[in-house]
Order: C-alpha cells, then structure tokens, then sequence
C-alpha cells in the first residue's frame, strides 16, 4: 500500500469516526431526544437503549478513529446505519400541531437522512473490506489488508 492511499484512507477514517464520536457523546450526555426518537419507533427501555447506543456509537467512532479491529467494526457500522436509516428515517414523520410548511421540511431532511445511512453503510463496508491502512493500530498489530 502507497504512502498516499495509507494518508487517504486515514483521512476518511477520521471524517468516518467524526459524526459517530459526537454523535455517542450527546447520548450519553443528553439522552432525552434519543429516547423521545425511540419511543416514537415503538421500541422499549427507550433511555436504555438510548445509553447503549451512545456507548455504541462512541466506541466504534473511537475504533475506526484509531484503525483497531476496522474490518469488524466496519461491518457492524455498515448494519448499525442500514438498521438506523430503515427504523427512524423510512417512514413519513407527523408531529402533533405542526405547521404542514414544518412538516414538508422534516420529511425532506428525514429522507436526506435515510440516504445519509445508506451511503454510509457503503462507505463503512469499503473500510471493513479494504482496512485501516498503514496509519492505524491494526497495521501495528499486523491485521491491516493491502489494497490493490
């Protein structure tokens, strides 16, 4: 692997463990909305399964920052946002009392979202695939894979 496909691939390692990073910290440290997200999906132990997420998303933002074990955790991305975007983004969203001008722009951002999941999940099964890159813990390791 060339010095520049090894700087690449950390760049979009760092860009791919960003949103996820962030993303688990404010569940963890302000779980209300999630929850609010979940109980409106028809989930149980909305706040529970808000904190595992939080935990989730954390960690693995954190793994694929650091390029450890990115073919598993690159998989388990890939299925978190397949699962994610057909849960909470698929489906038309109506809130009680909301201007239909509101509602219009919810939905339209609730579709990008659902495409943002998607392209994700293609984006997180080219990591696993390909893997960390030389500037990773997993190349240290020696577990890194060679792209053609």
């Amino acid at each position: 692997m060339s010095n520049t496909q090894s700087t690449v691939i950390l760049i979009a390692r760092i860009l791919l463990s960003f949103m996820f990073i962030m993303s688990g910290f404010g569940k963890l440290t302000d779980p209300a909305a999630t929850a609010g997200m979940i109980t409106g999906a028809g989930l149980p132990a909305a706040t529970l399964l808000t904190y595992l997420a939080g935990l989730f998303e954390l960690g693995t933002g954190l793994a694929v920052l650091l390029g450890f074990q990115v073919k598993i955790i690159g998989w388990a991305l890939a299925l978190f946002c397949a699962f994610t975007g057909a849960v909470f983004h698929s489906g038309t969203v109506a809130v009680p009392g909301w201007p239909d001008a509101a509602l219009g722009w919810i939905n339209a951002l609730n579709g990008i979202m659902l495409m943002k999941n998607f392209t994700l999940a293609g984006a997180y099964i080219l990591l696993a695939t390909f893997g960390a890159g030389a500037y990773s813990l997993d190349a240290r390791r020696g577990s890194v894979a060679i792209a053609a």
